[in-house]
């Protein structure tokens, strides 16, 4: 709050003025109307008449100067109470009481910050940008639909918030310092759990990829070189092993890109038990569901 005094000496002033120029107009108006009566009878001469309507023109000009500079005044009296753009909670004050705050700067009296709903910025490099926009030019994927793009935040324990979001914006531009955008999106937080300036990671659905394999990620084993690959099971149940390409993590799945067909069976369990050449016991597992494609983390 800034001290209203002299805002409110101003606008009974003006309230004042207002109500002076109202009483000025009542009279020229009544002398307009009697002159206008006397002229027709000559009574008065035609140069007084013009005298008292311009009187009474110059009384109404008055009234509505008064009333702008009362509205004027009202709002500078109203500029005094500082109230807050946004909804939310108020931090330390970085003004004092009694301490000057210039009229034509900006001085900030608080920092404001907006906890429910919260939000997350996080940033994409334009490789893995330009890499989904190829990949939905040719058809490999399906965007989600406009507002539909799920957030999942996981915090700086590594423990996933239980409530969804959802991405708000992308940035049109790209920071030159890093080569990324800036990607924004919103989690409800009832309980304030999530607080400002946190550090937290946010995985992104932008996509679906409907006819994607992935496989759980115990199924993938990697040779003396590091190259991952699969123990397959075949239709007489006979184990052979085969070299993947792998695409990103979804949750505790890998997706493959390259070395599986649909329909084909791994092994998941017991893969220290088990080699190339060995006949196993089939159990198969349901289906993965279709896979979303995120990115921003």
């Amino acid at each position: 709050l800034i001290d209203p005094a002299p805002f409110k000496a101003d606008h009974d002033s003006a309230r004042a003025t207002l109500a002076k120029a109202q009483a000025t107009l009542y009279q020229a108006r009544l002398q307009e109307q009697r002159y206008r009566e006397l002229v027709d009878d000559k009574a008065v001469s035609r140069q007084e008449y013009d005298n008292a309507k311009a009187s009474f023109l110059q009384a109404d000009a008055e009234v509505a100067e008064a009333k702008a500079a009362l509205e004027r005044a009202r709002l500078n009296l109203g500029y005094a109470t500082v109230t807050a753009p946004i909804s939310g909670r108020i931090g330390r004050a970085q003004v004092t009481e009694g301490a000057l705050v210039g009229q034509n700067e900006t001085t900030p009296l608080a920092t404001i910050q907006q906890l429910d709903p919260i939000h997350a910025d996080v940033t994409q490099s334009t490789r893995e940008l330009n890499a989904l926009r190829r990949a939905l030019r040719a058809g490999e994927l399906q965007q989600v639909g406009d507002g539909q793009a799920r957030a999942t935040l996981i915090q700086d324990d590594g423990s996933a918030y239980p409530l969804p979001g959802k991405l708000l914006f992308s940035d049109i531009s790209v920071d030159p310092s890093t080569n990324q955008i800036t990607l924004r999106s919103e989690f409800p937080n009832p309980d304030l759990d999530l607080l400002p300036g946190s550090y937290v990671r946010v995985r992104l659905e932008q996509a679906v990829q409907p006819k994607g394999l992935s496989v759980p990620q115990r199924a993938i084993l990697r040779d003396s070189a590091g190259v991952p690959k699969v123990l397959v099971v075949d239709q007489q149940a006979r184990v052979s092993d085969r070299q993947v390409v792998l695409g990103s993590a979804q949750g505790d799945r890998w997706i493959v890109s390259e070395g599986l067909a649909a329909g084909e069976r791994v092994v998941v369990e017991g893969l220290q038990h088990v080699k190339a050449g060995d006949q196993v016991q089939v159990d198969n597992a349901s289906a993965a569901p279709p896979i979303a494609q995120h990115t921003g983390q």
